[in-house]
């Protein structure tokens, strides 16, 4: 199996990284508009750098769209000619754009063409990645199930309708960076009262990491593994309602909203 792919930022290279340290096989064969950046990350990891995007889509089976929104137009038709002769199967993790609007501006429709959409995010980089996958009509069976396989190397997926993708992006796209953002406000919390910041960063994140395994582990909901913390007037009722006076939960749902909204051109 050959993969290609266009752009190598930071999410392609979070994959490309999961999956070689899961032991992927696959030949992967990229361009980027960087060169000074792409071909010595492809010298380091044993890839192909190649020449132009046209090249990727000529090599590879599987051609991964790893580019900003804004550049999309221009990449796809560069490669139109050589995707019409071709037809790889499409791999887009564009945001905000469907697999309709791919296949407009390849001059296809979505029943000619193989086009997946992805939306992963950075943890697959530590084959803790969480994907979401939808395909146009033309997407066998195989291809379909050879791509999901490529994301469960590096993570757990779901299959969602498109309508849904905005709302992936703020659960599970974006929400790293608010993760990221809560284990620093508790750290300098642990600062504050004395603790060194690395020290209390680990502690912190530690404690994220082992309550998310237990959601996912648990038959409970995560609002009755709360209560299970919260001993009749202690210190864990008391932090919830100090959080909950300042809008924890808001301040969250208002985050969800903005990512959505902007995921959406709102």
């Amino acid at each position: 199996m050959k993969l290609g792919f266009i752009g190598a930022g930071n999410m392609a290279r979070a994959i490309i990284n999961g999956w070689l340290s899961q032991g992927q096989k696959a030949e992967i064969y990229l361009h980027s508009a960087r060169k000074a950046s792409y071909e010595p990350y492809a010298k380091e990891h044993g890839l192909h750098a190649c020449a132009s995007n046209t090249e990727v889509v000529s090599t590879a089976d599987i051609i991964f769209l790893a580019v900003k929104p804004i550049v999309l137009a221009e990449v796809l038709h560069e490669i139109k000619t050589t995707v019409q002769e071709k037809k790889p199967v499409i791999v887009s993790m564009v945001t905000g754009v469907s697999i309709a609007e791919i296949a407009d501006l390849l001059e296809l429709t979505p029943e000619d063409l193989e086009i997946i959409r992805i939306m992963p995010n950075v943890n697959a980089e530590i084959a803790a990645g969480m994907t979401a996958l939808n395909a146009s009509p033309a997407v066998t069976e195989t291809n379909f199930a050879r791509v999901k396989g490529l994301f469960e190397m590096i993570g757990q997926t779901e299959i969602l309708p498109e309508k849904d993708f905005s709302t992936f992006v703020a659960l599970a796209g974006s929400s790293p960076a608010y993760v990221y953002f809560f284990i620093d406000a508790m750290s300098r919390a642990g600062v504050k009262y004395g603790l060194k910041k690395e020290q209390a960063t680990k502690i912190a994140a530690q404690a994220v990491l082992g309550s998310a395994q237990k959601v996912l582990a648990d038959q409970k909901t995560p609002m009755q593994l709360v209560d299970d913390v919260c001993s009749p007037g202690g210190t864990t009722i008391a932090g919830l309602l100090a959080m909950e006076e300042a809008g924890f939960m808001t301040a969250v749902i208002k985050g969800m909203d903005a990512t959505i909204n902007k995921d959406q051109g709102k």
